[in-house]
């Protein structure tokens, strides 16, 4: 019950958050489904207990892989899809405790949760650049395929 609770919030807070930003009305459903999976995806490693930084590039490079898929279907660009998707995996709450921890004295608590802050960026960094590599060979392989 719990992760059908978590999985209708990432919708919701990825279709907000691509309301906000001003994305066409036509993709919000499919950039809320991406969001959607790549939370589903994040929640099931994490639970798996192998950790922020696989758990948010693999994440990473569904939300990249889908946004390509995505934006070829309806033909619009990639980061449409790409920046609201991503709201899920944002690490706000680890922002905060590290901030709070600094502002309160806690020093080595706060330096704690800024390397989780860095961690989990740096993965999420790391998987969008895998997704586009993954999406250029996938190309190139159909490319050779097809004339081949």
């Amino acid at each position: 019950m719990i992760m059908i609770v978590e999985l209708f919030f990432a919708f919701i807070a990825t279709v907000g958050f691509g309301i906000i930003i001003n994305i066409p009305h036509r993709a919000l459903v499919a950039a809320g489904l991406i969001g959607t999976v790549a939370w589903l995806i994040y929640w099931a490693i994490v639970n798996m207990k192998l950790g922020l930084a696989l758990s948010n590039l693999t994440a990473a490079v569904v939300i990249g892989i889908l946004s390509d898929v995505a934006a070829r279907k309806m033909k619009m660009p990639m980061l449409i899809f790409n920046i609201p998707s991503l709201v899920p995996l944002v690490p706000g709450g680890q922002a905060y405790q590290m901030v709070r921890n600094i502002a309160l004295g806690n020093v080595a608590q706060g330096v704690h949760f800024l390397t989780q802050v860095i961690e989990i960026t740096g993965s999420i960094a790391i998987g969008f650049l895998l997704a586009e590599l993954l999406n250029k060979l996938w190309k190139k392989l159909k490319a050779k395929k097809a004339s081949g």
